[in-house]
């Protein structure tokens, strides 16, 4: 049976998720393309399969217990899940002074609670067979927290410590538990198309690109048990930090 990759937080055709899948479908494991949008999703799965890998579009709300369950258990029926990318989680600014506490736990939901239902579900497949990559992408908010992104800064926060907690926990049982932290905007949709004029005041190397980044998960997944990284930080030569 081929290996299966799951990667959740999948959206435009241009942005992280969709680089992920095509660079995994490339390294030849069958791409389960998951995220809220069904047409988003199959799209990205239809260019793997064009491309001459093996994708299946998988609808799935993140902060859903059963249907990340089932996500998995799909991921299962085709083979065994050996690489997990937890990547949902967009950007909330907000004033807290003014923010509902929908918003913030909304926010919370998606980039935290999201995160220990797929990395839950993840350990559980890969555990028993004492092997297995999860990787989870971070931001700056991470590290830091900043005015009006407490909120985001609270959930990328806690979906960072998260992580440490599972690797530590799941190291010695072989499963590579690591934390990217994308320190910067990315040239994908999201900014070039949502907020142009943010894209051209950083220029043409002021957005982190897109293929780089792939290129360090593929880093993570293809790194020896003897020397395994768990936090790698990723921005443009541009960026202050």
């Amino acid at each position: 049976m081929t290996a299966t990759a799951v990667i959740i937080g999948v959206g435009a055709e241009k942005g992280l998720g969709a680089a992920l899948c095509r660079r995994f479908g490339a390294c030849g494991l069958h791409v389960l393309a998951a995220g809220r949008t069904l047409d988003n999703v199959e799209r990205v799965a239809a260019s793997i399969r064009g491309n001459g890998g093996v994708a299946t579009a998988v609808a799935t709300d993140t902060t859903d217990e059963e249907q990340v369950i089932e996500l998995f258990r799909r991921a299962e029926a085709v083979g065994p899940v050996d690489l997990a990318v937890f990547n949902a989680g967009n950007n909330m600014p907000g004033d807290l002074l003014t923010m509902e506490a929908s918003y913030f736990e909304r926010c919370w939901r998606v980039g935290c609670f999201g995160g220990f239902l797929f990395g839950r579900e993840a350990a559980r497949v890969m555990k028993p067979r004492g092997r297995g990559t999860l990787l989870f992408t971070g931001a700056s908010a991470s590290l830091r927290g900043k005015p009006f992104f407490a909120a985001f800064t609270a959930a990328k926060g806690g979906l960072r410590n998260f992580a440490q907690s599972m690797a530590r926990e799941f190291a010695p049982q072989g499963i590579h538990v690591g934390h990217v932290v994308i320190d910067g905007g990315i040239a994908g949709d999201r900014i070039e198309k949502g907020v142009p004029q943010f894209a051209e005041a950083m220029g043409p190397e002021g957005l982190i690109d897109l293929d780089g980044i792939a290129s360090i998960y593929e880093m993570l997944y293809r790194q020896p048990r003897t020397a395994w990284s768990h936090e790698v930080d990723v921005r443009t030569f541009k960026e202050s930090f």
